[in-house]
């Protein structure tokens, strides 16, 4: 079996690297470098990706787009008793929702916030409306973590690692205190030997 990473820098392909790390699966990574002054991914991506986005996912000659699907494939295929709920189960159910819900609603407000920042001052009138919807996510994020400190029953499964990255943004934007069971949830990934062996791999990623 081979598996190639197309990595791109500072983004959701890292929790690719991380769930790799945590299946135990071997893998070889191409890095794309983002622009330093625009932040956008260079045009060598669109190669493998005709919208030039990572993460893509090369395994036995097939290739794979859209993290949440790549994420769902690898926990199907390898994961075993880890990562995915019993089949049918009530668990199985909600870690579909919220692993499709971590680039389905998620990422829509925290993608405003990136690219209108870009804006300057010309942004300013979306800036309350975008901070709002922020923040009802992220309060239902809050919300949702388990008593056990996972997303879905008691363990690790592919939403929790879906929704890392998310999790990763609420701590950076929300400083300190402001979301407390998700800042302990991101420590716990931060934490996790696969997780910072990923790191070590995947190279610079600003919300280590």
């Amino acid at each position: 079996m081979t598996i190639i990473v197309h990595h791109l820098n500072d983004s959701r392909s890292q929790r690719i690297l991380w769930l790799l790390e945590e299946l135990g699966l071997p893998y070889a990574i191409t890095l794309y470098a983002r622009d330093a002054v625009t932040r956008f991914a260079p045009p060598e991506l669109k190669q493998v990706h005709p919208l030039g986005k990572a993460p893509v996912l090369e395994i036995d000659g097939a290739v794979l787009q859209e993290s949440g699907a790549i994420v769902q494939h690898l926990c199907e295929r390898f994961g075993e008793d880890r990562f995915l709920p019993p089949a049918g189960s009530a668990d199985a159910l909600r870690n579909l929702q919220l692993l499709h819900y971590a680039e389905g609603s998620a990422m829509t407000p925290l993608l405003l916030h990136i690219y209108v920042g870009l804006l300057g001052a010309a942004g300013a009138p979306l800036h309350p409306r975008i901070a709002s919807e922020i923040a009802n996510h992220f309060d239902y994020l809050e919300a949702e973590l388990r008593p056990s400190g996972h997303f879905v029953g008691d363990d690790w499964t592919g939403a929790d690692v879906m929704l890392s990255f998310p999790a990763e943004l609420a701590v950076q934007i929300g400083g300190a205190g402001r979301w407390p069971k998700l800042e302990a949830f991101v420590a716990r990934i931060h934490a996790r030997p696969a997780w910072q062996v990923a790191l070590e791999k995947g190279g610079p990623y600003r919300l280590a």
